[in-house]
């Protein structure tokens, strides 16, 4: 089922089963997507990476992460554009800029508990039955109910990323980092820039950080670029120094060196072993 109008917001919901793999390939412009596992498994690789999905787990992309492979039994899918529903205009209403949506790192998933599947569930009942409504209050309500699945989405994220033990405007300095990171990685490597951004010190920010991750900030700096990284040498046809420049690296040796106390491999040794998996 499809939602549109004149003004180009879109939102899509759809009860998938394998033969839709095409429907969830067809990724625009702006788009957010979440894809909850209603089947025993659901198997990804998003930008080469594996992922698998337990019964009533919830992954959450945007419109930058490339699904190269999907099987699953059954699934449910949420699609929305940025017209329809900015995460990041709306933030204040959600609270999902970077935790679900822009997180820097790692692609989020949410596990249902037995507790809240039925809100839930109740949830995606009402949101189908309101797509099947034409009149003029239906894009309102959309949004109501896309809200909602978002909020309890958050709530149970927020738990698993030990949230409970900072304070609202703690969690919010650790959003809005993950959400500058995913926008500043590429011209900017140090943490120095963002807790600038932040009206915090370094120092601060680290500490922060500590309470409730092993992960330091310049940890989730590098993350970030690797990600793009990779990204760039396995689908791209730039070079291994096009993309250390286009990542803020003038010097391709510093790139590489940087490149290889991660991978383990250099770039070029990257390319070669995965063009052969191809092939």
């Amino acid at each position: 089922m499809i939602f549109t109008n004149n003004s180009h917001e879109v939102l899509q919901i759809y009860d998938l089963n394998p033969t839709d793999k095409d429907v969830i390939l067809n990724v625009k412009k702006t788009d957010m997507t979440f894809i909850w596992n209603t089947g025993k498994k659901l198997d990804m690789v998003i930008d080469k990476v594996p992922y698998e999905l337990e019964h009533n787990q919830i992954i959450f992309l945007t419109e930058f992460h490339r699904i190269d492979e999907i099987t699953f039994e059954s699934a449910r899918m949420v699609r929305f554009n940025q017209p329809f529903y900015c995460i990041v205009n709306h933030d204040n209403e959600v609270g999902s800029k970077g935790l679900l949506f822009f997180g820097a790192t790692e692609i989020p998933i949410v596990t249902i508990s037995e507790s809240m599947l039925s809100d839930f569930e109740k949830s995606w009942d009402i949101f189908c039955s309101e797509m099947k409504n034409s009149d003029i209050l239906q894009q309102d309500m959309l949004q109501a109910l896309l809200k909602r699945f978002l909020i309890l989405s958050v709530r149970i994220l927020r738990q698993n990323k030990n949230f409970d033990r900072i304070d609202a405007s703690q969690g919010d300095i650790i959003r809005e980092f993950n959400y500058l990171v995913e926008r500043h990685f590429a011209e900017h490597h140090d943490v120095a820039f963002y807790a600038s951004q932040l009206n915090k010190s370094p120092k601060t920010l680290s500490n922060l950080f500590s309470l409730i991750s092993d992960r330091a900030p310049l940890n989730i700096i590098h993350d970030r670029i690797m990600i793009h990284a990779r990204r760039q040498i396995n689908y791209s046809n730039l070079s291994i120094k096009e993309i250390a420049y286009e990542l803020g690296y003038d010097n391709i040796q510093t790139f590489s060196r940087f490149f290889k106390a991660k991978e383990g491999v250099s770039p070029g040794q990257y390319r070669k072993k995965y063009t052969e998996l191809v092939a």
